[in-house]
């Protein structure tokens, strides 16, 4: 009798402890499908991308400060809000590339190294720009702004669209014209000596002759016929172009200095990585392209590319960049140091910059 009470005690217990067990797993899952639930609806549904970010920490404050009978998950992506914010929800467009009219431009200055710049730009995997110079704004205005933006390459948000045209400086309706495009666009000015300009731009067009003989000297077309080297003939283009300060003038017109960058052509030469980091920064980039990325080739006197955009080998920018120069009277070269000087002097003074052209 006592073995058999002692049995039923026991038989009772157990009785009791999987009566519990069974409740308290039912309740668990109960709680956990709930869970599970509330969780997958706010991962998948749409919601999250729609309200808005103010919207988003108020639900979040609420959440946070204890529980109000509703679960939130807060989605993380990658791309950050350009304010205070941390990070900012991302929409299914905004991974879509499209063309997009240009957030800065390479306005000039011809023969100063702004082929050389945009070579190094296309480094940066932020940076889009259009193969060819485009002269939209100085020979095809006419065609419309949705002629000019087919003309872009395809790029994601976020990303700086670009273009190169070195004749928009020289060009007295461009300013007006950029401006109507977007008041926040972004200008990239190179510049060089601008008697080493000048001999650049003439040993070019002179490569450009089929007889070359027939070409006259640089001295010949650089000053007036019969003046010997006295009076610089400045209805010539080559010499017209360095005239820094005149051209300067109109673009201060429309735009205010801080959107303007004057690059070195001379400093990106010598020291590219530096020169690439003031760009870099102007165009809010982050200092992506550094001193890795260059070597200096001995033989043309210029720096070159470890590797580019579709170029993963070390290469050089081509064979008409670091043409030799033909010789120049040195008379001649003395003398329009001379004649630039002034022009150098107040163009110092309007971009805060000496570039030490003697």
């Amino acid at each position: 009798m006592f073995w058999n009470g002692k049995a039923r005690r026991l038989s009772y217990k157990k009785l009791c402890f999987a009566v519990f067990g069974f409740t308290t797993l039912v309740i668990y899952t109960i709680l956990f499908n709930n869970c599970v639930l509330s969780k997958v609806h706010g991962v998948f549904s749409a919601e999250p991308l729609l309200f808005d970010r103010d919207t988003f920490n108020k639900k979040a404050k609420n959440t946070a400060s204890g529980y109000n009978g509703e679960t939130h998950v807060r989605l993380i992506p990658l791309i950050t809000w350009s304010n205070n914010t941390k990070y900012r929800f991302i929409s299914k467009n905004s991974l879509k590339p499209i063309r997009r009219l240009p957030d800065a431009l390479v306005i000039g200055v011809k023969k100063s190294g702004t082929r050389a710049l945009l070579e190094f730009l296309r480094l940066h995997p932020d940076v889009r720009a259009a193969g060819s110079e485009v002269h939209f704004f100085d020979k095809y205005y006419h065609k419309g702004f949705n002629w000019y933006r087919k003309k872009m390459p395809p790029t994601l948000e976020g990303q700086v669209t670009m273009e190169k045209t070195p004749s928009y400086f020289v060009t007295k309706e461009v300013p007006q014209r950029v401006k109507q495009m977007n008041p926040s666009t972004k200008l990239l000015i190179v510049v060089r000596d601008p008697v080493t300009r000048a001999i650049s731009d003439y040993t070019q067009a002179a490569s450009k002759k089929k007889n070359r003989s027939f070409m006259q000297s640089f001295e010949c077309l650089a000053f007036v016929k019969g003046t010997g080297f006295s009076v610089v003939d400045t209805s010539w283009g080559p010499v017209r172009i360095g005239v820094y300060a005149r051209h300067l003038t109109k673009w201060l017109k429309y735009f205010p200095l801080k959107q303007l960058l004057f690059v070195s052509g001379e400093r990106l030469i010598r020291d590219p990585a530096a020169e690439m980091a003031r760009v870099q920064d102007f165009l809010g980039l982050k200092r992506v392209v550094t001193e890795k990325h260059f070597y200096f080739n001995s033989t043309k006197g210029f720096p070159c590319l470890m590797k580019s955009e579709g170029r993963p080998r070390p290469h050089c920018l081509g064979k008409t960049k670091g043409r030799n120069h033909p010789y120049i009277n040195q008379k001649a070269i003395e003398r329009l140091k001379e004649f630039y000087r002034p022009f150098n002097l107040r163009f110092y003074q309007m971009t805060g910059i000496n570039f030490g052209w003697s």
